[in-house]
């Protein structure tokens, strides 16, 4: 039976933290009551558009030891994941991570078996898998519309998109493919129906942001900047799973290309065709053959709950009603699995296997 019981939610990190709180916020039974952050002007802004009252913490562990917060989502750099969730499952609450989930795999891993061990709820926030079109090719794919599903293109282009606004994105641990190449990633291997991955071949580089080129409107910018890049602005690469399956991602900061999110299926029995992912009209394309003739469909959505608020409800009712999570941190850490063996595989110029 369904709790009447609140969960009681502090949003850590006011980037991407905000669309996550105000989500939380927005359901009946969440409420956001308080907010941690390095600058308190970012939170104190924020805290304008949230119902009720939030504490305001500079410092994370101080925060995980207040009784009257029972989850914590974390919204911050790559680097600082697992060091934030780490703490608030020592203090027996309750996470909910933003992609990726670490800045390497022996991080990921460290957080996932603390998180498991501790038997708290644990879920990754995935924009993309949770987009009502993301949402709609995967219950088709569970019902068998598709056949058997054997492989997949999926990919993130921006012309010029790089985030300077937090220096982590750009140093060692963060870069385009950990930024947006997993969404798309993640979305296709969850479509797929998560087949495990056995081997990557990828290649990646920065060609924009080393030059101060790509941050966003087109615009240089100063040199304190761009010289402290140490990441990729563009990833690409093919990944192999047990079973023959296999998917092409790519993911771009910048470049000399339209923007782009795409994603196309490819099955025994039909096909499909996403771009943009989860756009405004929700409208993607199935591809069949009956009665000797080629069908095409385009279905569109009927409009409902964005993604923000699907990840708050889902996150909601594993903690009061018990739900299995359907994208736990264990999730996050195959993800970053081939994530890391993809981008090993560019520095090496080798095929790199997953175990």
């Amino acid at each position: 039976m369904a709790s009447s019981k609140k969960v009681r939610a502090c949003i850590v990190g006011m980037g991407i933290g905000r669309p996550n709180g105000r989500a939380i916020a927005k359901n009946p039974r969440g409420e956001v009551v308080a907010l941690c952050d390095l600058f308190e002007d970012r939170m104190r802004g924020f805290a304008k558009e949230l119902p009720g009252e939030q504490k305001l913490y500079t410092d994370y562990k101080k925060m995980c030891r207040d009784p009257e917060i029972d989850a914590v989502f974390v919204g911050t750099p790559n680097q600082l994941h697992v060091p934030i969730a780490l703490e608030a499952v020592k203090r027996d609450k309750h996470v909910l991570v933003t992609k990726p989930l670490a800045d390497a795999e022996k991080a990921a891993a460290k957080l996932v078996e603390a998180a498991e061990k501790a038997g708290v709820v644990n879920m990754m926030s995935l924009s993309t898998r949770f987009r009502d079109t993301c949402c709609y090719l995967g219950d088709l794919a569970r019902k068998g519309y598709f056949g058997e599903l054997y492989y997949a293109r999926s990919r993130s282009i921006r012309r010029s998109g790089i985030p300077a606004w937090n220096l982590g994105f750009i140093q060692k641990g963060g870069g385009a493919f950990r930024d947006m190449g997993v969404h798309v990633l993640d979305a296709a291997w969850w479509i797929l129906g998560m087949p495990k991955p056995i081997s990557a071949s990828g290649v990646a580089g920065a060609k924009f942001g080393p030059r101060g080129l790509g941050y966003g409107k087109f615009k240089k910018v100063e040199k304190k900047i761009y010289s402290q890049y140490a990441a990729d602005d563009y990833g690409g690469g093919f990944i192999r799973f047990e079973g023959g399956a296999g998917l092409q991602v790519e993911s771009f900061w910048a470049c000399h290309q339209p923007n782009e999110v795409a994603m196309e299926l490819f099955g025994t029995e039909a096909g499909a065709r996403v771009t943009p992912i989860g756009g405004q009209t929700n409208v993607m394309h199935l591809y069949r053959t009956e009665h000797d003739a080629p069908q095409d469909v385009a279905v569109t959505l009927p409009p409902g709950p964005d993604s923000w608020d699907n990840i708050a409800t889902h996150f909601i009712e594993c903690i009061l009603d018990g739900k299995e999570c359907s994208a736990p941190l264990r999730h996050g850490l195959i993800v970053q699995q081939m994530m890391e063996a993809l981008l090993k595989s560019a520095e090496t110029g080798k095929e790199v296997r997953i175990k």
